[in-house]
């Protein structure tokens, strides 16, 4: 199954999962033509059929409650119950049982083809190793989140920094278009339940994010609450692609699993309820993309940094670290910058096929 083929019948799927925006849909093709990076980060999909291709000692490895589509970009900043800034994964759509090591390859070669897309300036070698070294210490340490508070001064600063400015965001959500279509009942009480109280009027609005979940209905409720700009955001979530790739008859959706048992510090405004998650939208509460990052920022130090992360994540498996301790024990030899250089291979050959083909063969 090509490229080509693996999108379409991956969308046919996802048609059946929820109400699909065909328009989103075309637009996600044609970003993943643009450049190799944005490729990738919406094509998790595949990555589930290359991935026992290319790395299939590495699918043995020991199971975990895993992100799945796991990537430099899929790190942010919330806010928690007392105000403080935390720093972790943010999107835990894909997440899924699998093996510790998918999350590890998956995000170093996110790093490869940032690397070769000249966002990154350090060198592979030494990227899979800051990886590596953060997630092995973490797990050695039984792993901490990143509360931007007394602890990680540096990664509060970078944080800091590059927050979107106030006036520029909301002046954006303003603008946006407004949602024509009459909301699923299910999703507008979920705004409205999740609105402050005294809850004011607010306006529907059509948001457009994201590369994964790019085509899935999203509506933001956007309304001024004591003297300001508040928003809330209802997304359609799905099963993860792990059910499309192994046939499967799954309907269970494992992302508030994920955050409920990770070692995480846990947004109070982040809601699952069926097939929506409800979460607030401000300036602090965002991805962070790496073009936004500062030029003198310490690469190396925010590898470790996302590496050890992972295994918070994956320390909502409990019973499997010491087997994951024992397995990544005997791993040598570079076996992440391996795993994660074939992996990149197999990828950019998809994009090169996407890239020249897309308009003329992509699914309509």
């Amino acid at each position: 199954m090509n490229i080509f083929k693996a999108t379409a019948d991956f969308e046919h799927w996802l048609a059946a999962q929820l109400p699909v925006l065909r328009q989103d849909l075309a637009l996600k093709h044609e970003h993943m033509a643009e450049a190799a990076f944005p490729f990738f980060r919406a094509t998790f999909y595949r990555w589930l059929q290359l991935w026992p291709e290319h790395c299939p000692d590495l699918t043995k490895a020991p199971a975990v409650l895993g992100v799945g589509d796991l990537h430099i970009e899929n790190f942010g900043t919330w806010r928690d119950e007392e105000g403080r800034l935390v720093w972790g994964v943010n999107d835990l759509d894909e997440a899924w049982p699998t093996a510790y090591t998918l999350d590890l390859v998956r995000l170093a070669t996110s790093v490869y083809v940032a690397i070769e897309e000249e966002h990154l300036c350090l060198s592979r070698r030494i990227a899979s190793e800051a990886i590596e070294e953060g997630y092995r210490d973490s797990l050695a340490a039984g792993g901490k989140a990143f509360i931007l508070a007394e602890d990680h001064r540096w990664l509060r600063l970078l944080a800091l920094g590059k927050l979107r400015d106030p006036v520029q965001f909301w002046n954006k959500l303003v603008h946006l278009p407004s949602y024509a279509a009459k909301p699923p009942e299910e999703a507008r009480k979920l705004l409205e339940q999740w609105l402050p109280s005294p809850r004011q009027e607010y306006l529907l609005k059509r948001r457009i994010a994201g590369m994964g979940s790019l085509g899935h209905p999203r509506i933001l409720a956007l309304s001024r609450w004591r003297g300001a700009f508040i928003a809330r955001e209802a997304k359609a979530i799905r099963p993860s692609a792990w059910v499309w790739a192994k046939k499967a008859s799954s309907s269970e959706i494992y992302c508030e699993k994920l955050v409920q048992s990770s070692i995480r510090v846990p947004d109070p405004c982040v809601h699952f309820h069926g097939r929506w998650v409800v979460r607030r939208l401000a300036p602090d509460c965002s991805r962070i993309e790496i073009a936004s990052l500062a030029g003198d920022r310490d690469e190396a130090r925010l590898l470790y940094s996302m590496g050890w992360e992972t295994a918070n994540m994956h320390f909502s498996t409990p019973q499997a670290i010491g087997k994951i301790r024992q397995d990544i024990a005997t791993r040598r030899g570079r076996w992440l910058h391996k795993a994660a250089k074939s992996m990149l291979t197999a990828t950019k050959k998809d994009w090169d096929k996407w890239r020249r083909d897309w308009q003329r063969s992509a699914p309509r």
